[in-house]
């Protein structure tokens, strides 16, 4: 399953992880199999974290505005 980076969300690419994991740990898997599910997580590893990024920042963004209000009050 090859999906483009902008098309998967944070759950769905740590759905695929979990499945992955299970997979490679059952030996179900080929090596071969289990090298090109080990290229796959790479890319949801990096899925994950660029979304968890995203919500770091707008957690700092609300953290930031939220202070401002209490300076002014």
């Amino acid at each position: 399953m090859d999906v483009n980076e902008n098309n998967i969300s944070y759950e769905d690419a740590i759905k695929e992880l979990n499945d992955i994991i299970m997979k490679i740990e059952s030996s179900s898997a080929t090596v071969e199999q289990a090298l090109n599910m080990i290229d796959r997580a790479k890319v949801l590893i990096t899925i994950c974290y660029k979304e968890l990024d995203k919500a770091k920042g707008k957690i700092t963004e609300i953290k930031e505005t939220v202070n401002g209000l209490e300076e002014v009050d």
